[in-house]
């Protein structure tokens, strides 16, 4: 009886569930008037009669200002279909939050925004445009509007849309709960600080099969207050390609960073770092696999830093106590970074008496082109990351220089694991594959380190 119930309820749903077209609430949809009113009309009505798709219909190209998701609301962009950003910073809403991290004001605004709304959605084969260039949107101007910001929100999905041109970030997530995002593709490269996806203070998050090719950190796990956890986030199956690095976790770190996978990606092309994980602000930070994963052209594939630096815009002046940073395992990794300079190094750096512990380092191929010198290999002088090196700025890889390893760098470690890591250099390096400094309980198995000299044409051959 109770299964007979359910299914009567399931098709009841199903036939109640209704379409509300853009055009038949007003939108001209001509890409030139504004139809942000009747957008949010079909929206409002979708909400009060119980859920349906408000849909932006093919070969149409609606210009909206700022929207606002409610419960139940599918906003569905059928293939072929585009929901463009207005190019006039005035038609963004300033009751859309905020950004959290510090001096970021000019990135207030979004174009699309929900708060403490459930089960809703974005979908559809078609094409979210913020129109953000920077002949629209500058700090000057006024400010760079965030694509989308989710606030307090809960049963949040995001499916198979292309995402592109945010003026800003493209997405910031603020303690929602229950996210799936799968089949996307975001290209956020004509402004600056282009994000893709930010998920702060989140839970139950998965994101999959999806591609990314960003002026910023392609995926961004933080945590702006120290109530709110970042927790349960499986991230697999994507391609990332930045300006900045592919996915960073921490930096804004005032609460708990654990349990969080990665795996079965491919990096290519960034310029930063591929997986940047740092810990700043008080939180603890723990639970971590990253395995099966390609990075091509990643000047440094693995930077972990555990130091102090105020992040977020409600921090406290008075930096926090240092907590924990423990239990991370990188696993199956091929690393290709022929074609970069000698600064293409695994970075793994705790503090004086605040270490990171047990890292596990399994199965990496890493190639890269050499060139190390012998002072290069004698530099003893790495500046630590302290508040005075840091003089206010984030814990990056361009305050320490080059460092006098060729593989690995660790240091303030207590619990370092290497198994079969095999190390190929290009180019003739005079520095030590792998370096330790102030590690304790170090454990190096079955490691091959394989220094040859030869030339990038043969191996392009081979």
């Amino acid at each position: 009886m109770k299964h007979i119930l359910l299914l009567l309820l399931f098709f009841t749903i199903t036939i109640n569930a209704k379409d509300y077209n853009v055009l038949d609430y007003g939108a001209k949809a001509d890409g030139i008037t504004l139809d942000t009113k009747a957008v949010q009309k079909a929206i409002d009505l979708c909400t009060k009669e119980g859920g349906g798709k408000v849909i932006i219909p093919s070969g149409k190209t609606v210009l909206i200002g700022t929207i606002y998701l409610k419960d139940f609301v599918t906003l569905y962009i059928e293939n072929g279909a585009i929901l463009l950003g207005s190019p006039n910073y005035e038609d963004y809403t300033t009751d859309t939050y905020k950004n959290t991290y510090k001096n970021e004001p000019h990135m207030d605004r979004c174009l699309i925004f929900a708060n403490d709304a459930k089960s809703f959605s974005i979908e559809g084969k078609g094409t979210i445009d913020a129109n953000g260039h920077p002949e629209n949107f500058t700090k000057a101007k006024g400010g760079r509007p965030m694509m989308m910001r989710f606030l307090n929100c809960n049963d949040i999905h995001l499916k198979d849309v292309t995402l592109i041109n945010p003026a800003a970030w493209t997405s910031a997530w603020l303690y929602c709960n229950e996210i799936v995002v799968d089949g996307i593709k975001i290209i956020s490269r004509v402004n600056h600080n282009g994000d893709g996806l930010d998920f702060d203070g989140c839970t139950n998050v998965r994101v999959a099969n999806s591609s990314f090719d960003t002026s910023d950190d392609s995926i961004c796990l933080q945590t702006s207050r120290p109530d709110k956890p970042c927790k349960d986030i499986v991230i697999t199956n994507c391609v990332f390609t930045s300006k900045w690095a592919a996915m960073r976790i921490g930096l804004a770190s005032r609460g708990d960073f654990e349990s969080i996978t990665v795996s079965n990606c491919t990096f290519h092309d960034i310029q930063d770092s591929g997986l940047k994980i740092q810990m700043n602000e008080g939180g603890k930070m723990k639970n971590m696999i990253f395995s099966n994963i390609i990075m091509k052209n990643v000047p440094r594939p693995i930077f972990m830093t555990f130091c102090q630096q105020r992040a977020g815009v409600d921090s406290p002046i008075e930096m926090l106590p240092m907590k924990a940073m423990h239990g991370f395992s990188f696993n199956n990794m091929i690393i290709d970074n022929i074609e970069l300079d000698k600064n293409s190094v695994i970075f793994l750096t705790g503090m004086p008496e605040h270490y990171i512990t047990d890292i596990q380092l399994n199965n990496i191929q890493m190639t890269v082109a050499g060139g190390g010198t012998q002072k290069d290999s004698d530099n003893k002088n790495i500046k630590e990351y302290t508040l005075e090196t840091l003089d206010g700025w984030w814990p990056e890889f361009s305050k320490v220089g080059t460092l006098p390893a060729s593989g690995i760098y660790a240091r303030h470690i207590d619990g370092l694991y290497i198994n079969n890591f095999q190390l190929t250099t290009i180019s003739n390096d005079k520095r030590k594959p792998i370096v330790l400094d102030d590690v304790l309980h170090f454990n190096q198995k079955s490691t091959f380190l394989n220094k040859k000299e030869i030339t990038s044409t043969k191996i392009i051959q081979h």
